[in-house]
């Protein structure tokens, strides 16, 4: 299986936050999946720490990719592939980082690992 991480999962995972659910947590730590973190998580991470939303450990950059790097994740770039699916998305959601999200699980045929119930509305697995 493979699974892509929302931005909140990614976070939530690294700060083994209670927020993080059992089943998502037991996904993302069994060795069974292959795990993905997307380019529009770490462009999300970099805006919420640019305006004082999110405090990290280290700059966005060092913070992800030494993240990636011990995990063992996989980064997913966002391909022009991936943006232009979003034109495809019904409007269940606003958000564009999530829309990209559930483009780039559609396209890659991946899961998504997120608690957000806005994005169950959308033709993708939504595993919590």
């Amino acid at each position: 299986m493979k699974v892509l991480l929302d931005t909140h999962t990614f976070l939530w995972w690294n700060m083994d936050a209670p927020q993080l659910s059992a089943k998502a947590r037991d996904i993302i730590a069994s060795g069974r999946a292959e795990v993905f973190v997307s380019a529009a998580t770490a462009w999300e991470i970099a805006i919420k720490a640019h305006k004082g939303h999110l405090m990290l450990p280290a700059s966005p950059e060092e913070y992800i990719s030494e993240r990636i790097a011990y995990y063992r994740f996989q980064a997913l770039p966002v391909l022009i592939s991936h943006a232009c699916w979003t034109f495809n998305l019904p409007d269940h959601h606003a958000d564009p980082f999530d829309r990209l999200l559930i483009a780039q699980c559609q396209v890659e045929n991946m899961v998504l690992l997120s608690a957000d119930e806005h994005l169950k509305s959308y033709p993708v697995e939504v595993i919590w």
